[in-house]
């Protein structure tokens, strides 16, 4: 079942081959975690996808309030038969159909879907995760390159390129030559008792987990955060590395070219994550 406009069916007839996200990529989305009939960080995601919507200057409708959109999300997991379960909900808004590269009009049309995903909590995958950097595109930080859009070519060929070559993931490069973000989610450097993250103005995803781990690193005594720059060679020099999104959580990388990581200050963060969905 999808939900489509507010409408649950099994029919996917309505999206026509005109829509503006499928021909221009003029659409944001927002990738949600229901865990047993609870939107995880929900209203993160709603404040995300609003101001998504404003930069992309799309008309917000009055219905989008956080209320309705929640049970329009509730209902199609519903319908799904999962809400003792945990699903994977992507919400697509996208302009309508009309005029070529410039909008007639800025109202919007959504869709959802969902998936099922077998563990109830965040779980810490501690297999072998080689990294290495993806360098046949740079990444242009601006204000857009922040946004959870479906302009992800770049995302794309990065991963034919790891997968091409064996590894489980790709590091994306921007113009500065600064490491931003993994092809799926943010990066996390840890050195000794510091803790450093890509900043935003580097051009990386504003990403929900992202901000959840800052959250929770900043109740930690024991570690010094840092948003910043990163540079190659600090993936070098670095104790460990892992990687978030809000559908794995944490996700540790075990080796980039010669260097073995650590996973230590992963599987503390991991625990304390869960408790906290546990509490919200």
């Amino acid at each position: 079942m999808y939900n489509i406009n507010g409408t649950l069916t099994a029919d996917q007839s309505a999206l026509t081959l005109d829509n503006r996200g499928l021909n221009y990529g003029d659409a944001v989305f927002e990738t949600l975690r229901v865990q047993q009939g609870k939107i995880l960080f929900w209203e993160d995601h709603y404040f995300r996808l609003m101001s998504a919507m404003r930069i992309m200057r799309m008309e917000i409708p009055m219905e989008f309030t956080p209320e309705q959109l929640s049970e329009q999300i509730l209902a199609l997991v519903t319908a799904n038969e999962l809400m003792a379960k945990t699903a994977v909900v992507k919400l697509l808004v996208y302009r309508k159909s009309g005029g070529l590269y410039g909008p007639q009009h800025l109202e919007v049309e959504y869709t959802m879907s969902l998936r099922a995903i077998e563990s109830p909590f965040y779980t810490l995958n501690e297999a072998p995760y080689e990294v290495e950097l993806y360098k046949d595109h740079y990444l242009s930080p601006s204000l857009l390159s922040t946004l959870k859009t479906n302009n992800k070519a770049l995302q794309v060929l990065g991963s034919i390129y790891a997968r091409e070559n064996d590894y489980q993931n790709c590091l994306v490069v921007n113009t500065d030559k600064e490491i931003v973000e993994a092809l799926n989610g943010n990066l996390f450097l840890v050195k000794g008792d510091r803790i450093k993250t890509p900043a935003i103005a580097s051009g990386c995803l504003n990403g929900i987990m992202r901000k959840q781990i800052l959250k929770l690193l900043l109740e930690l005594p024991d570690y010094l955060i840092e948003e910043g720059p990163v540079s190659p060679f600090e993936l070098q020099k670095a104790d460990e590395m892992f990687l978030t999104n809000v559908v794995q959580g944490i996700q540790p990388v075990t080796k980039y070219r010669k260097k073995q990581y650590d996973n230590k200050v992963a599987k503390d963060l991991i625990g304390k994550l869960n408790a906290r969905v546990r509490l919200s």
